[in-house]
């Protein structure tokens, strides 16, 4: 069972669909006791960092998240997701997660924000399970006004550019995050997370 977690940040029913409609058996919750339980965790998301960290820390999904990481639990953090899993987010200068090391920005001024639309995804690590079945410049659609820099760069899988170059996914052994929502990118998203879904069931 793939759990997503639900803290109250954006509808949920999208990814849900998405991952159902690639083979996995999916549950949506904001129970930890659930998320103790499950197989592989997906933490989707839009909006406040800051908002989002108070609502996991009210129902000690933050707890769970942490406990199931630890355990090699495959996980997925999507778009804000992918930003919880940081130490740090400058919006609110709230503490993020932890699960790696490093920091959220807000994107520079010049490009117009929030980075809204369909952007270049380009993979700068081969070989990778997530990038499985798909061309080396697919698109992939973008919601977002920060992004993730890591401390460590060795877990930064793909770039895009908008004004500048950030980082658009990450691997870090049993942890993946993608700043794009999969769910929303057509036929390449759903190969992304078929390639998660594979993973799980290895």
């Amino acid at each position: 069972m793939i759990v997503v977690i639900d803290y109250g940040a954006g509808n949920m029913r999208s990814i849900e669909k998405a991952l159902a409609y690639v083979g996995a058996q999916v549950q949506v919750t904001d129970e930890p006791a659930v998320v103790d339980a499950a197989q592989a965790i997906v933490l989707p998301g839009v909006g406040s960092g800051g908002t989002a960290m108070a609502r996991m820390k009210e129902r000690r999904l933050d707890v769970a998240i942490r406990l199931a990481t630890q355990q090699g639990k495959p996980f997925l953090g999507i778009c804000l997701g992918m930003q919880l899993l940081a130490d740090y987010h400058a919006e609110g200068e709230v503490d993020g997660l932890g699960l790696f090391r490093g920091a959220v920005r807000r994107i520079p001024e010049g490009p117009k924000i929030p980075h809204m639309g369909w952007n270049q995804v380009l993979p700068t690590r081969s070989g990778l399970p997530i990038f499985a079945g798909l061309p080396g410049d697919a698109y992939f659609y973008f919601a977002h006004s920060y992004y993730v820099e890591p401390q460590d760069h060795g877990c930064v899988a793909a770039v895009s550019g908008y004004g500048s170059s950030f980082c658009s996914v990450i691997v870090a052994e049993h942890i993946w995050g993608t700043q794009f929502h999969p769910e929303k990118s057509g036929e390449a998203g759903l190969q992304l997370l078929r390639n998660f879904v594979q993973w799980v069931n290895q």
